[in-house]
């Protein structure tokens, strides 16, 4: 990526931070104004925002980059780059840092505040366990015009989707409701929260619930059984996943492409990949286009069934379908491969199709790569994602440094972990880097 690039040679001419940034990496004042000129037009929100991801796992770098683009290049950031970078810095809890920034994005009208804004605040909160500070936040939007309905779904959504649904239940039906000034939906908030129950994995919970929601009179709707179709899968029941949609149809619930990718789960895990097959059919005929899950899912189901020729058929045609293959549906094939010369040619093909492998993607292949014994290919991915721009995280220096360790390589092993220590990750403990610590210590003595 240009943008990385560029920024990343004025670090290395700088050694000092890049807001502090003096030196200029050009050769005179003109050049320095072309280049500026240039950079105004060649970098949008969607270019800074990639290059913003792929500082996720490094969030001092992403805030250098993030100040560097708008003072050296001239670019002004908008909510949605403002919003990516909130994100990263509730990933790692500097949350004075992102009220910093939310106060930034307020004397710019390209970059105000929106529901989107709160609704990453309330999940990073609700993630570090900070659920008084989530709502505190819900309580400031007033300032921001923005204390409505939709914020009141996203501050229960992320109750609910980081395993705090027994605050979210409290919050809408228990003493201390929240007064609102405006009516929630009742269905859409029991949704919430029979989705919360799900993410604890409390199927008997969510099983009274989903009977709560009868007793009460709720409307259950196609959000309501596409959610208890998951928790019925999920639980190791999808054949009451199948029965549930029979009940849709027999209902007149018009599904949607979500609601068919779960019943394709379903009834594939229930009755074979053939039935799974037979729905993903009918959903088109029905006038429901599959998107890349449901793709993902029939892919899965046959490789689960061994049936890799037809698995890489349909690789091949979502393309031609106007369907792009993402991350997940080459981690369903990777999941299936034995052969470290297959993994690495489909690795390859992944790359240069312009799919971006996400974290768990490079960690994955490493972790089986270092199961089977083989060194050379893990240090392959780790640094095609090292090129790719992408900063490791802890899941991915564990996995390299086992594989160096398991080799006897154990100077270069210590040296990722040192390498880790200095971006404040914190390494396992591992014995046969301690005890030679120790030995080298005693012989210096």
């Amino acid at each position: 990526m240009l943008l990385l690039r560029r920024f990343n040679r004025v670090r290395i001419a700088s050694p000092c931070s890049v807001r502090l940034l003096s030196v200029k990496p050009i050769s005179s004042v003109d050049d320095e104004k072309q280049l500026r000129c240039q950079d105004q037009s060649s970098y949008d929100q969607k270019t800074v925002c990639e290059a913003l991801s792929c500082y996720i796992n490094d969030w001092q770098k992403a805030l250098e980059f993030f100040n560097w683009v708008e003072k050296e290049s001239g670019f002004r950031h908008t909510t949605e780059t403002f919003n990516r970078m909130i994100d990263i810095l509730g990933k790692y809890f500097e949350f004075e840092t992102c009220w910093a920034l939310i106060n930034r994005m307020i004397g710019n009208p390209e970059s105000l505040p929106n529901h989107v804004t709160f609704r990453i605040v309330f999940k990073r909160y609700v993630t570090a366990h900070l659920v008084q500070e989530a709502i505190d936040a819900y309580d400031k939007l007033d300032d921001f015009n923005l204390r409505d309905e939709t914020s009141f779904y996203n501050l229960v959504d992320a109750l609910c989707e980081h395993k705090h649904v027994v605050e979210a239940e409290e919050l809408c039906f228990g003493k201390n409701v929240i007064g609102n000034g405006f009516s929630v939906s009742n269905t859409k908030i029991h949704n919430l929260i029979l989705r919360g129950w799900s993410k604890l994995g409390w199927w008997g919970k969510c099983k009274e619930y989903w009977e709560k929601m009868d007793t009460e009179g709720v409307a259950k709707d196609l959000f309501s059984y596409s959610i208890y179709m998951d928790i019925m899968c999920k639980s190791g029941k999808p054949w009451k996943a199948v029965k549930l949609y029979k009940e849709m149809k027999s209902r007149r619930i018009k599904l949607d492409v979500v609601a068919y990718n779960t019943v394709i789960r379903a009834i594939g895990a229930s009755q074979g990949v053939e039935f799974g097959i037979r729905v993903f059919r009918e959903m088109r005929e029905r006038g429901c286009e599959p998107n890349v899950a449901t793709h993902n899912t029939i892919i899965k189901l046959l490789c689960e069934d061994g049936r890799m020729r037809d698995a890489y058929r349909m690789l091949d045609e979502m393309p031609k379908k106007g369907c792009q293959p993402d991350s997940i549906t080459y981690m369903c094939l990777f999941a299936r491969l034995e052969k470290p010369s297959e993994i690495l040619s489909l690795f390859g093909r992944m790359i240069r199709s312009g799919v971006r492998p996400k974290m768990d993607t490079y960690v994955m292949l490493m972790r089986k790569f270092e199961r089977w014994g083989f060194l050379q290919p893990v240090l392959y991915v780790w640094k095609t994602m090292k090129e790719s721009g992408d900063t490791p995280d802890s899941a991915a220096y564990n996995a390299v440094i086992d594989a160096l360790i398991q080799k006897g390589m154990l100077d270069m092993a210590r040296e990722y972990e040192e390498e880790m220590i200095e971006r404040g990750l914190s390494p396992r403990r591992r014995p046969e880097l301690v005890e030679k610590s120790l030995d080298e210590t005693l012989v210096c003595r």
